[in-house]
């Protein structure tokens, strides 16, 4: 007998060497929801009519927001101590949070969503000889604060002030001009209530060399924002008329979705008119809770 020339495997269940670890992407998996406030006892609440005041405001603001009518902002400057401590308690931290900076860093716009999704608080602050002072505080009703779309708007490079590459492309950059010439047609044919128009970096076979030359030519603007309804979106306005740059990150901090929005206002940074109509419903809860008090 000869020996047989082609080696015998064994097959079958238990006889395959399996990786000891699958490296799955891993998912957001913390959910932001609506928490009601905890609210003062009773007899805590005697005397806080300038408090009772803003909420009746809001209140009415967020019925006509509901109907998309215009939004408003009330002041919280002038409140007492004690009133504006039960504003904040009510009013709690949501999801989605701002901030606008001066390019001399020496006044910035904190802007923060309630827990009431369409009720924003914004406070400015002014920085000088390293001193920060407080020199305006108001809630906002609306969709999304009017200061982040005129911010957006007043960032825009004149026509003449957009950056050109001119000469040999940068090394390791392949598809990136092609895709500023996208967008650039987009945002200049762009109307208002047109269907955003989104370029999905992560499917496209671009280098990191081509999501830094992308972002040259875009440019960067002052509003910030991040929005932590499921894992965490960072969103930033680009110096292009309606242009956005929308990152979403896992809960392990990886980027998972990697985005250049044409459109006025990102669909992921605004409160829908549903959810005005729920805030206003629960705001309504609490001010039947404050008027039996």
């Amino acid at each position: 007998m000869k020996e047989f020339p082609i080696p015998l495997v064994a097959l079958g269940p238990g006889t395959q060497v399996e990786d000891e670890k699958l490296d799955y992407v891993h998912m957001p998996n913390d959910m932001h929801t609506y928490r009601p406030p905890v609210l003062p006892e009773p007899e805590d609440l005697v005397g806080r009519d300038a408090a009772r005041a803003v909420l009746g405001q809001v209140l009415v603001l967020l019925n006509r927001t509901a109907e998309r009518g215009p939004g408003g902002q009330v002041s919280l400057t002038t409140l007492p101590a004690q009133d504006l401590r039960l504003i904040n308690q009510i009013m709690g931290e949501g999801e989605v949070s701002a901030l606008v900076r001066e390019e001399d860093g020496a006044l910035e716009v904190h802007i923060q969503e309630a827990v009431l999704a369409g009720v924003w608080r914004l406070m400015t602050l002014r920085t000088v000889d390293g001193e920060r002072t407080l020199i305006d505080d108001v809630l906002e009703v609306g969709p999304v604060p009017a200061l982040l779309r005129a911010m957006a708007v007043d960032d825009v490079w004149p026509q003449g002030e957009m950056p050109h590459w001119a000469g040999p492309l940068p090394p390791n950059v392949q598809n990136a001009p092609l895709l500023v010439e996208e967008i650039r047609d987009q945002v200049a044919g762009w109307k208002p209530g047109q269907v955003p128009h989104v370029v999905n970096l992560t499917l496209l076979p671009v280098t990191p060399e081509d999501i830094g030359f992308l972002d040259h030519h875009l440019g960067t603007g002052r509003v910030l924002m991040l929005s932590r309804g499921y894992g965490n979106c960072r969103i930033s306005n680009t110096r292009l008329s309606n242009c956005w740059r929308v990152v979403y990150y896992n809960s392990m901090d990886k980027v998972i979705l990697n985005t250049v929005e044409v459109v006025d206002m990102p669909e992921v940074a605004m409160a829908a008119p549903e959810d005005l109509r729920d805030s206003h419903e629960r705001l309504a809860d609490v001010m039947n809770y404050l008027e039996q008090a």
